[in-house]
């Protein structure tokens, strides 16, 4: 497997929109990045196609599905057995279209399979090169054990290799940030990015999380460094004026932070 040594390590969480593969090669795990994840995953795909095929009523609500979801039931009961695509074309989302990576060219294709790794329920973290199946599979499932517990522990030590000494720019939602929360000199080197939107409320200037624009905005801002990798804090300004994206750069408990503004009010 190939071994990658990114100036900055950029984290996503994965994308709820998935394309379904038709004509893959079915789920290879020894093949997946991070193979000392490899007896977790057999255990936690045993466990979600066994609990999908027992108990469908049960899986329901233990993966959080509505009545209409009775496709993702399908997909989990053959995990083993389904085709596959690589992540990079199995994510597709709205921060995967903003990210284009197919419309990359080869060489940030080849930045972009080194330097990004998508967290998932099921795989705990994988880069865009690994074949995946379709799945569902939050992180927020508990089978038994909360998985965002179980990935938190197993993490810890291949994500604090594959980082290096870069940069690491983390652009994860809440619940796929909890599981892996770089520590000590790792965690100073960690910019945690916010989307944010500049909102007038009762004649005063507020900025609010926003929902669909924190995708995208994510996106661009990720395809922008994958395009023009760094490793310093300062040059992510820089990067966010390429996304089209207004940001502010600010520490926080010896820690860097970005801002991602959509701006909205008038003077």
């Amino acid at each position: 497997m190939a071994r990658y040594h990114p100036g900055v390590l950029l984290l996503l969480p994965p994308s709820e929109g998935k394309a379904t593969p038709t004509d893959g090669p079915p789920l290879d795990l020894a093949a997946l990045s991070f193979p000392t994840l490899t007896r977790a995953r057999r255990s936690v795909i045993r466990d979600v196609a066994d609990l999908c095929r027992a108990d469908p009523d049960r899986a329901r609500r233990v993966l959080k599905l509505g009545p209409s979801q009775d496709d993702a039931l399908a997909y989990n009961r053959r995990l083993r057995r389904a085709a596959t695509l690589p992540a990079a074309g199995l994510y597709t989302g709205v921060l995967y279209e903003a990210l284009g990576y197919a419309k990359l060219s080869a060489a940030a294709r080849r930045r972009a399979d080194g330097s990004v790794l998508v967290f998932s329920g099921l795989w705990g973290a994988v880069r865009l090169t690994d074949r995946l199946p379709h799945y569902k599979v939050p992180i927020s499932t508990s089978l038994g054990v909360p998985l965002v517990s179980l990935w938190r522990h197993l993490l810890a030590e291949p994500l604090a290799a594959a980082a290096g000494g870069g940069l690491v720019v983390d652009l994860r939602s809440t619940p796929y940030a909890a599981a892996w929360r770089p520590s000590g000199e790792l965690a100073r080197r960690t910019v945690r990015v916010a989307v944010l939107a500049e909102r007038r409320v009762d004649g005063h200037v507020v900025r609010q999380p926003v929902s669909h624009f924190n995708k995208a905005a994510k996106g661009r801002f990720a395809r922008a460094l994958v395009l023009d990798p760094t490793d310093e804090p300062a040059d992510l300004l820089a990067r966010a004026h390429d996304a089209g994206l207004d940001g502010e750069l600010t520490t926080r408990l010896d820690r860097p932070h970005l801002e991602l503004v959509e701006r909205e009010v008038t003077p």
